[in-house]
Formats: structure tokens, sequence, C-alpha cells
């Protein structure tokens, strides 16, 4: 793992936009996997500001998002792929048709899984993943005790991360029950992987990552046996450790 420690948010998150467009620019048909949430919008947010300053272009890259909402059109406001289209999509010059996510309202979720999964691997694989960590060690939205060698599939959503999506909605009714995710062995394919973590409250899984061992119980650790991990976090995120 090549882990850099930054100041702030905002250092994390321009650090993090000079190693994707730099990646995009040397390589202009590159496959980035994509994450929604609070840790990714700065990024997303120095992304733009770089395409319109230094016209990085996005005309050849496809992108896959890790997950979606089940019961939720790409049109919904609180969609993920509303959320990319709001915060990235609609500001770069990237062809919509390159732009990959679940299909929240496809009529059979099983089988809408094992399309992007196939879709996936007909593009052959992600070049670089980008990924967040929740606060029990979730990636995408793959909760404690999911298998290391999941592929897409459908998973009903813990409280905790319920509620710690509820901000985006007018209550904790109208949150998702379900998603689509990527699953934990079709990430761990992605032949490089960027983990972003800031603030206070992800210090006490980036603490738990750093000192564990790979485990299911805790998703997150899987990435201990990626060959090509880069991490960017900031001070408060870092706090715990040694």
């Amino acid at each position: 793992m090549n882990i850099k420690i930054v100041k702030d948010y905002q250092e994390m998150s321009r650090r993090a936009a000079e190693y994707i467009s730099e990646k995009v620019q040397r390589f202009p048909s590159i496959k980035l996997g994509l994450a929604t949430g609070g840790t990714p919008e700065g990024t997303y947010k120095k992304l733009i500001e770089d395409h319109r300053n230094s016209r990085t272009s996005y005309r050849d890259v496809t992108t896959f998002n890790l997950d979606e909402y089940i019961g939720l059109s790409g049109n919904h406001p609180n969609s993920y792929r509303f959320y990319m289209k709001d915060h990235l999509f609609d500001h770069i010059n990237i062809v919509p048709a390159n732009t990959h996510i679940p299909k929240g309202d496809a009529g059979d979720s099983e089988e809408e899984c094992e399309r992007y999964e196939k879709l996936l691997a007909e593009n052959g694989g992600i070049d670089l993943q980008i990924l967040g960590i929740g606060k029990n060690g979730h990636i995408g939205f793959n909760e404690p005790g999911t298998s290391f060698q999941s592929k897409t599939h459908v998973v009903p959503l813990t409280s905790s991360t319920r509620e710690a999506n509820a901000r985006y909605f007018n209550s904790m009714e109208e949150v998702p029950s379900h998603a689509i995710t990527m699953g934990i062995g079709t990430i761990m394919k992605s032949r490089e992987i960027l983990l972003l973590v800031s603030g206070e409250a992800k210090k006490d899984a980036f603490t738990k990552l750093m000192n564990s061992e790979p485990d299911e119980r805790f998703p997150a650790s899987v990435l201990l046996r990626h060959p090509n991990v880069t991490i960017i976090a900031d001070e408060a995120a870092a706090s715990g450790l040694k």
C-alpha cells in the first residue's frame, strides 16, 4: 500500500483529482470505477476545474459506478445516476453512453446484477477504482460478512448505512432498504485502487484497516491483499495511527 497523509479534506480532494486526471491524460481510454457519497464530492469538483482549466478530455473514458439504490430510477434526485450527472458527468466531455451504473429500477434486480457483471467483463474490467470506506468498514454497499469472492449482487442495507445516507432524503422512511452493489471479488479485479479517507468520523475505521488482517467481518480489509492500492487520508482520519 502507498499511503499519503495530507492536511485536510481539501488537500485530499486536490491530490486525488491530480492523481486521477494524470491517469486520464496518460491513458485516454482508461476505465474508471467511481464512488458516490460525501467523500468524493470534493475530488469530482477538482476534476471539473481541471477539465475547464487544463482541458483534460474524457471523450474516450469509460466509467462504472459501484452501486445504485433499488427502486430509484436514474432521474430520481437521490439516485446515484443523478448524483454522478450532477457532480461530474454534466460538467465534463464524457460520452453519456460510456457511463455505466446499475439500473435501480430494473424489473429483475438479480438479472440486472448479472448484466452488470457481464458488462464489466466485456469491457476488460476496471483500470482504476475509487473507493471510500464506511464506518463499519464497508466498501461499496458490501457490508460486514460479505464474501470476498462476491460478484455484483443485491444487498439489504444495514440500519447504520441507511442512517448514514438519510441526510440525502427527507426521512428515514424514504431511504431504500436494498441496493445493487459491485461485489468485493469484482472490486478486487481492478488493476489499481485509490482509497479516499477523510474526517474524524472515519478515524476508527481507518485505524482498524491499518491494524487488521483480511477478515470478511471488516470488508475493507480485503484491500490488504490487493497488489496496487494508494490511500489518501487526511490528518483527522489518520489521527488514530501511531
